[in-house]
């Protein structure tokens, strides 16, 4: 059933408004992204530094884990060499990474049929003028006779 000339030209005119008022809307919508240019940039850069402490605290952690991990490593060592009777020093530093090498003590206690070595190693820090204090650890081996 065909349209009658008066329906037609009704949706037509509809229609007509439906487009303009989309262009008028996206011309209005122009003028305000104008004003909004660089904003998420803006954004990014306040957040930059809160992005960039959240990473130096997880490499902060990580480092400390990872000296924890070698004052352990040392003082096994340095309790299997004092168990053998070949001094606890030269072993416990031989255990731990040439760049955590420096700041390593072992101190050795005999106590009847075994001996404990206490391995401390300096932990660093990545921010300067900050001090974590020491990774102390401790292993005990019964001594070879």
């Amino acid at each position: 059933m065909p349209y009658s000339s008066g329906t037609y030209r009704a949706r037509d005119r509809d229609r007509h408004w439906v487009r303009h008022r989309h262009r008028d809307r996206v011309a209005g919508d122009r003028g305000r992204g104008a004003r909004d240019r660089g904003q998420v940039a803006i954004e990014y850069l306040g957040f930059l530094p809160i992005l960039i402490i959240v990473a130096m605290a997880a490499v902060q952690l990580g480092l400390i884990a990872y000296t924890a991990q070698q004052a352990g490593t040392a003082a096994r060592a340095g309790a299997r060499s004092a168990s053998l009777d070949e001094g606890a020093g030269q072993a416990c530093a031989a255990a731990v990474s040439d760049w955590l090498a420096d700041g390593t003590d072992c101190g050795t206690a005999a106590g009847g049929d075994e001996v404990t070595v206490t391995a401390t190693v300096d932990i660093p820090s990545i921010v300067p003028g900050w001090d974590f204090g020491n990774a102390t650890k401790t292993a005990t081996m019964p001594i070879d006779h």
